[in-house]
């Protein structure tokens, strides 16, 4: 696995979070109008059929997409089918600055699955990387006041985004294993339809389960639409191909600071979108993150 960090990889890395950012202040602005798992549902679909005029020929009965099914079952469950939908679920309850902050918790998990399950090297700087990231999401959870966590109150919101960070942290691992056929891995789109196949079906069955549970209503209308295309095409199709990439060139480890970017675009967008200006212990949080990209960054 490559673990060099250029330029051009540095900017696939940063796209993605930006992208992201932008989907969790849409999927705050479209809680109330569309149901959480069936948007994570709607979007993958329009996605799919997007990028099935190219990839059309991985559901042929011949494709070398069966052979390998488990795994791509497992990818588009944790990347399409978990990650998504529980981000819009801890929409309901946070805030997109909130929701984006506690996922800077990614490195630590990044970390203990790489070390756990992958055969990963701990080094150093990836642990004081981590512990930066890590003080930086006790900052944001504690509102700038330590006395706060000894009550350790966390809003059903934290928890969805903690749990789907974990799942985000293995599916990137499990994005570098070897062993995918060459005309998968070797095709972009195809790689990413692969996994939308069965995560596709992962969010739909999430979805049924939604709406059979209680009533659910979608307000169709401009903004439904509007909000369902750009996450279908930007957080989805574009901001996946990029961190795809850029996991391959750089190294999940590395790459996972990167994803930390998301809470300080997302800053900016919810003040932009939402009238949610940060407060100073953002700013503080902000910082510990962008030292824990720096401090990993650098070369040994």
């Amino acid at each position: 696995m490559q673990q060099r960090l250029t330029p051009a990889t540095a900017v696939l890395l940063t796209i993605s979070p930006l992208l992201w950012a932008g989907n969790a202040v849409t999927g705050r602005l479209m809680a109330g109008q569309v149901p959480p798992m069936t948007l994570n549902f709607l979007r993958w679909a329009i996605a799919f059929v997007l990028l099935l005029p190219s990839t059309a020929w991985l559901l042929r009965p011949g494709s070398p997409l069966w052979p390998r099914w488990r795994r791509f079952t497992v990818l588009g469950l944790l990347g399409v089918g978990c990650y998504n939908a529980l981000q819009y679920l801890a929409l309901k309850t946070s805030t997109p600055l909130n929701v984006t902050l506690v996922a800077a918790s990614m490195p630590a998990w990044m970390l203990g699955f790489g070390v756990l399950f992958f055969g990963q090297r701990l080094t150093l700087r990836h642990v004081v990387g981590a512990l930066l990231s890590i003080a930086g999401v006790l900052v944001v959870l504690s509102r700038g006041d330590w006395d706060v966590l000894l009550q350790v109150r966390l809003v059903p919101g934290d928890f969805f985004v903690l749990v789907a960070t974990a799942a985000w942290a293995l599916y990137s691992w499990l994005l570098v294993r070897p062993g995918d056929p060459a005309e998968i891995r070797g095709d972009w789109a195809a790689f990413l339809a692969a996994q939308m196949v069965f995560g596709v079906a992962w969010s739909g069955l999430f979805a049924a389960g939604e709406w059979a549970a209680a009533p659910q209503h979608i307000a169709w209308g401009w903004p439904v639409l509007l909000a369902l295309t750009y996450i279908a095409i930007g957080p989805a199709i574009v901001a996946y191909r990029c961190w795809g990439l850029g996991v391959q060139r750089a190294g999940p480890n590395i790459a996972s600071f990167f994803s930390n970017l998301t809470p300080l675009f997302a800053a900016v967008l919810s003040t932009a979108f939402l009238g949610e200006a940060p407060r100073a212990f953002h700013a503080i949080a902000f910082a510990l993150i962008v030292g824990g990209i720096v401090v990993t960054s650098r070369r040994a």
